[in-house]
């Protein structure tokens, strides 16, 4: 069925960042939505928003309050506001039957978990947390061995989230994610995804969990004594971390340099004057850049999340351990690896990686516009989806416990 041949769904852009303007909106234009509305405290970022989906200005609000006085006037919506403000206008949203793509985390409070629970039991509307990576190529393939009992029983997962130095630098150092509150904690900015994969794999609640990391390393007291406060005054000549060699060195039209330059700054001037041109160690950072977390299962099954700052590539790997075989994988690559206990084969093949989050942006708008459309489920029920939250407010108080 062609896009024109299918039901119009029309979507509403709460927050209009990297991941609300840039990512879920130019998807669900690309597969046959409309984007109707739009919601951004920056006029000019909204506008430049406004301008790709040929929006007039009445159709753009600078909050939510203004937007949802209108009643409801789309199908849907996208929530992809600032970490701390997710859950007020999600509730605003199941009040009025919104069905809610809503951007992760879902909350900086566990307690807020079980009043959204509540509020989606007493909307016609329903929540699809944005856990991308359960609808990219790679991990659906993770899955299907899983399912197909080539592995026998699941005993054990070993799983690692790779950030990579620059990454971690981007987002956790210079970026919104920084600092804990306002922004989630490490493990659940991060690696709620992750958490979400390993429950999903374990096919169970958990029941255990425990946790250790720190911040080891983006502190003051590890400055060289002729940094600047800024990258493009200082002198150092070898740091991994200067902003000129991470932003200099990529594409100026993708990310994460569209981050630097989205309402209309040029490279150099965000580089001069904004956050992404501080030096690492000023200390304006408080997450950890390296965790472990431990997880038991309901079932028995256990897993190991490993989510580090200091790694040169930015992936995933992992390790699913059965009573009949072995799977490894490596998501960049796309690489999968089975060992059969049983037989002494192993058997290794490549699958489809690319696009954002390994095409898991595109496969979770394209799961949710069937949802939509009446074409299927929804990709993940909300009671399931809070799971991986759980797991990290557990992981955190654990770490600092």
């Amino acid at each position: 069925m062609t896009n024109a041949a299918l039901p119009e769904v029309t979507v509403a852009i709460l927050g209009c960042g990297n991941r609300g303007g840039d990512v879920y909106a130019r998807h669900l234009a690309d597969q046959g939505a409309r984007v109707t509305h739009l919601v951004d405290p920056r006029p000019v970022r909204l506008a430049e928003v406004a301008a790709r989906h040929g929006l007039a200005p009445e159709a753009c609000f600078p909050d939510w309050d203004a937007f949802f006085a209108l009643g409801r006037v789309a199908d849907a919506v996208v929530i992809a506001t600032p970490d701390d403000a997710h859950v007020q206008p999600c509730l605003r949203a199941l009040a009025l039957d919104y069905d809610v793509l809503l951007e992760k985390p879902i909350c900086l409070a566990e307690a807020e978990l079980d009043a959204l629970l509540q509020a989606e039991a007493r909307s016609a509307g329903g929540v699809t947390v944005c856990h991308v990576l359960r609808t990219t190529p790679f991990f659906r393939e993770v899955r299907a061995v899983l399912d197909s009992g080539r592995l026998g029983q699941l005993v054990g997962i070993q799983h690692a989230e790779n950030v990579a130095y620059w990454h971690y630098a981007h987002s956790f150092v210079r970026g919104n994610w920084r600092a804990s509150p306002p922004a989630a904690p490490f493990v659940l900015a991060k690696s709620c995804h992750d958490l979400d994969l390993l429950r999903w794999f374990a096919g169970a609640p958990p029941s255990r969990v425990d946790s250790q990391g720190g911040l080891h390393h983006f502190r003051p007291e590890h400055a060289p004594p002729e940094a600047s406060d800024r990258c493009v005054t200082c002198r150092v000549q070898d740091c991994p971390y200067d902003a000129r060699r991470i932003y200099g060195s990529r594409p100026p039209d993708a990310w994460p340099n569209t981050v630097l330059t989205a309402g209309g700054q040029s490279l150099s001037e965000a580089l001069d004057t904004g956050p992404y041109g501080d030096c690492v160690y000023l200390g304006k950072n408080n997450v950890a850049d390296h965790q472990t977390v431990g997880v038991t299962f309901e079932n028995g099954v256990t897993a190991s999340l490993s989510v580090s700052a200091f790694t040169h590539n930015n992936t995933r790997t992992l390790k699913l351990l059965g009573t009949h075989g072995e799977l490894r994988g490596q998501m960049e690559l796309g690489q999968l690896e089975v060992h059969d206990f049983r037989s002494g084969r192993v058997e290794t093949w490549t699958v489809e990686a690319t696009g954002n989050h390994g095409g898991g942006d595109s496969g979770l708008v394209a799961a949710w516009l069937d949802h939509l459309r009446g074409q299927a489920a929804r990709p993940t029920p909300l009671s399931e989806s809070i799971d991986s939250h759980r797991m990290a407010f557990a992981a955190e108080r654990s770490r600092l416990g």
